[in-house]
């Protein structure tokens, strides 16, 4: 049960996000632009990173939804993601994508465990300073995400089927969307 009361039967972030429209804009706005915009790096390796950081922030909505936005994208590859949320280093990823995603971990730590030395390594292996700073904010954001989505105790649940057709729905449709009022995730029973 949820630590305060949210309209009932929206899971994870959308029940918070419904709660309190003022600060949904500006959040999902920020999802837009950081896994939608234009980028260098693509979509799904942006949605990895998301996923990555909330696999290991432990929060099952925000780690499962944006896994099944990363296979959207990869055309259903659900084991590429996989490999990327537990581990990284041994995933069938570009170099440039893993050194990413070991500094992507260190912000989940704590900003301070990124060092110039695994910067130096993405550079190295190809990542741009955009690459790393999109990858920096994307990784502080989705802390800021979980932190928002477990903080109240949101109804999560833990099947990841239950967030495929939501997954598409994301990496095709986008987040700034009215939808997030209604999921396609079942309701609370």
């Amino acid at each position: 049960m949820a630590h305060i009361q949210l309209p009932a039967g929206m899971p994870g972030i959308v029940g918070p996000l419904s709660y309190s429209p003022e600060t949904a804009k500006p959040l999902l706005e920020l999802a837009e632009v950081l896994l939608r915009s234009p980028n260098t790096l693509t979509s799904a390796d942006r949605e990895m990173i998301a996923a990555h950081v909330s696999y290991r922030n432990g929060c099952d909505f925000c780690q499962l939804s944006h896994s099944a936005a990363a296979a959207a994208h990869l055309h259903g590859n659900y084991e590429l993601v996989e490999q990327v949320k537990v581990n990284p280093v041994s995933s069938s990823v570009s170099d440039k994508l893993k050194a990413l995603l070991a500094i992507a971990g260190k912000v989940q730590q704590s900003g301070k465990q990124v060092s110039a030395a695994d910067v130096a390594l993405a550079r190295e292996r190809g990542a741009t300073d955009k690459e790393i700073h999109d990858t920096v904010l994307i990784a502080a954001a989705f802390c800021l995400y979980n932190r928002y989505v477990d903080g109240l105790a949101t109804w999560q649940p833990r099947e990841p089927e239950a967030y495929r057709e939501m997954g598409e729905q994301l990496a095709h449709q986008g987040y700034t969307r009215d939808r997030f009022r209604e999921t396609p995730i079942a309701t609370q029973a």
